[in-house]
């Protein structure tokens, strides 16, 4: 293990307030020492590297100009906070970002007084600040509100939707465009740097507002054709039309590694009190100052453990395959038999397996960027043409796009088909990124089939199935992580729609497990087997439409009746309950006990534990089951913590 160097700068600050107190010719080493610390941490815990690496410098100068946490400083989705969460009085904790108990992934209000608005979902940081620049003035209040946004979130709409607002009104707001995939900015430099300065000064301000306020008294036609002239005359030589369109006063590109050419521009607007949203694009790069991630921006966006001197990621062996990458195998299987089998992604092409896909099938491959809403409406466009679109979108980012599900595919009948990863819990991401909720706003639609995988054979299966259906939409759901070490099917076959499957067969008392928690299901079988309790499990598949024979025979066979899922309240279990309810089968005595995730969001730590919290391992299914057979509450209580 090597020591980690020494950081005498670092040492020093505490908070923001006493990073103000060193020099600007410090600043330079201090970056150096946080880019030291960063790696050295996230060695450790993993996360989110690349996005935090390349704004150590931009972290510094931010807080160094301006007066956090008087000033807000809000970081869109998060995932490049780790620097800022070292500066804000957090650097002691670092250690246990993301571990149970520990820090958050991603900024969090109850977390420090340092992160005004908490994000994990990208593009939200413009719609906040705005809110809290308009608070701000209805109060009589005069801070700053600034908030850091990268290229990738503005490929979303609702960063759009906020620009549009913002720009008509008159709230003063700081938004920093954060561009680390040379997607917008032509090349930066001195010239750059010296037009950025310049422009964001109060005298080149003052003087635009002198001329504006001149061109007020010239005829209309000469008014807008004079402030077109000179948003154009700018944009020719800074590239900031778009913004100033949408109502931005644009300043840059500026190098935001250079701390020389940051400092004057940041303070130029902190001075700056005129009305209006200012834009300020700055330059970065992904894994800045470590080689490794600069040499693999995307392996080193998300990081496990690694080695610092060479960057090595430390990965266990795996024992069976992940969901992820038997689904991209079986999607890539269909694909090679039907040409109309299609994939969308929204930005995650690697983390839903569709890389894989997209290699095979490049012009059947479409990443459309951070934009769920429209990968929905764009996967029924291709629906309504007589393609067979697969939209792979985890649990937790199909949320963003639940009204062109409900409009344009589930109203309509389209068959779209949602590949949802990331269905339960997910560990060290946390309760934004836990996919929760997926069959109760899926499930309460009408047409809409709704399948959840049991083991990754079964995946396998529902993948084939979701191709062939062509007269409605679907989805399958299916947890992170590895599979249960099955025997796997060289192709998928075709389920029989809304039927089920028995696993095992007994009396006392019947399981009817949907989804990820199937192996817990199984290990509680055996554990009732050998307290004496003979145990029915079954595998339902579909939440939606329900095996409504299967249920019926589970609930007159068995006393005890326990579904198991990993989602929230008014998922599976509600569908249960409905027909059991309708059908009179709950009138003779049936012990009916849903078993889901609580009413409560889960933070981060290892997914068995979060499990465990959440009630829904093998141990506390064994302890329902008893406490339903009418053991005393104490000895269910020793059954669950044996």
């Amino acid at each position: 293990m090597t020591t980690p160097p020494p950081t005498p700068l670092l040492d020093q600050v505490n908070d923001p307030a006493d990073l103000r107190k060193l020099s600007e010719e410090q600043l330079p080493q201090l970056a150096q020492e946080l880019r030291g610390e960063t790696v050295r941490v996230v060695s450790f815990t993993g996360g989110h590297l690349g996005a935090s690496l390349g704004v150590i410098e931009l972290t510094l100068a931010l807080h160094y100009v301006f007066d956090t946490p008087r000033d807000r400083l809000i970081w869109d989705v998060g995932h490049q906070a780790y620097p800022h969460k070292i500066l804000t009085g957090r650097r002691g904790r670092m250690l246990t970002l993301r571990q149970g108990g520990g820090l958050s992934g991603f900024t969090k209000r109850s977390e420090s007084i340092y992160d005004p608005f908490g994000a994990a979902h990208t593009s939200t940081s413009i719609s906040a600040a705005l809110g809290m620049a308009v608070a701000r003035d209805l109060r009589g209040e005069d801070h700053n509100v600034i908030a850091v946004i990268g290229d990738g979130a503005m490929s979303a709409g609702m960063a759009y939707e906020a620009m549009n607002n913002a720009g008509w009104m008159d709230s003063r707001l700081i938004v920093v465009l954060n561009d680390n995939d040379m997607s917008i900015a032509p090349p930066v430099g001195a010239m750059s740097a010296y037009l950025s300065r310049l422009i964001s000064s109060r005298p080149y301000r003052s003087i635009r507002h002198v001329l504006s306020d001149l061109t007020k008294q010239f005829p209309r036609g000469l008014k807008v054709a004079a402030r077109r002239a000179e948003e154009y005359a700018r944009g020719l030589v800074t590239g900031g039309t778009l913004f100033e369109e949408l109502g931005f006063f644009y300043v840059g590109p500026v190098d935001g590694h250079n701390l020389d050419h940051l400092l004057p521009v940041l303070k130029n607007l902190r001075a700056d009190r005129d009305p209006g949203p200012i834009l300020l694009h700055v330059v970065t790069k992904k894994g800045h100052g470590y080689p490794p991630a600069e040499k693999s921006a995307d392996k080193y966006h998300g990081v496990g453990k690694f080695d610092v001197v060479t960057g090595e990621q430390v990965k266990p062996k795996a024992n069976a395959p992940s969901y992820t990458d038997v689904f991209a195998r079986a999607l890539i299987s269909e694909a090679e038999k039907d040409e109309r089998v299609t994939a969308i992604t929204a930005a995650m092409p690697a983390g839903t397996g569709l890389d894989k896909f997209a290699k095979r099938f490049t012009n059947r491959f479409f990443d459309v960027g951070i934009a769920e809403q429209h990968a929905v409406t764009f996967a029924a466009g291709l629906a309504a043409e007589g393609l067979k679109p697969f939209a792979a979108i985890y649990s937790t980012f199909l949320q963003r796009a639940y009204d062109q599900v409900m409009h344009d595919v589930s109203l309509q009948k389209l068959p779209v088909r949602f590949a949802i990863d990331r269905a339960g819990l997910v560990g060290a991401d946390g309760a934004t990124h836990a996919g929760a909720f997926d069959i109760t706003y899926l499930g309460c639609l009408p047409h809409m089939v709704v399948m959840a995988a049991g083991d990754e054979a079964d995946l396998v299966h529902m993948v084939a199935t979701a191709a062939a259906i062509d007269d409605r939409p679907c989805a399958f759901r299916y947890p992170r992580g590895e599979g249960m070490g099955v025997d796997m099917p060289t192709h998928g076959t075709p389920l029989e729609i809304g039927k089920g499957r028995i696993l095992r067969e007994g009396n006392a008392v019947a399981i009817l497990s949907f989804g990820g928690r199937l192996s817990e299901a199984m290990k509680a079988c055996e554990e009732l087997a050998a307290r004496g309790f003979s145990t029915t499990l079954a595998d339902a598949r579909f939440a939606k439409p329900l095996d409504c024979e299967l249920v019926r025979r589970l609930a007159t066979e068995h006393p005890v009746l326990i579904t198991l899922e990993e989602n929230a309240v008014g998922g599976f279990a509600a569908h249960v309950m409905h027909y059991l309810a309708t059908e009179g089968l709950l009138d003779h005595g049936l012990k009916l006990r849903p078993l889901c995730l609580p009413d409560i969001y889960i933070d981060q730590d290892k997914p068995e534990l979060q499990y465990d919290l959440a009630g829904l391992n093998a141990v506390q299914i064994v302890a329902t089951a008893l406490r339903a057979l009418g053991l005393d509450k104490e000895a269910a209580g020793a059954a669950a913590r044996a």
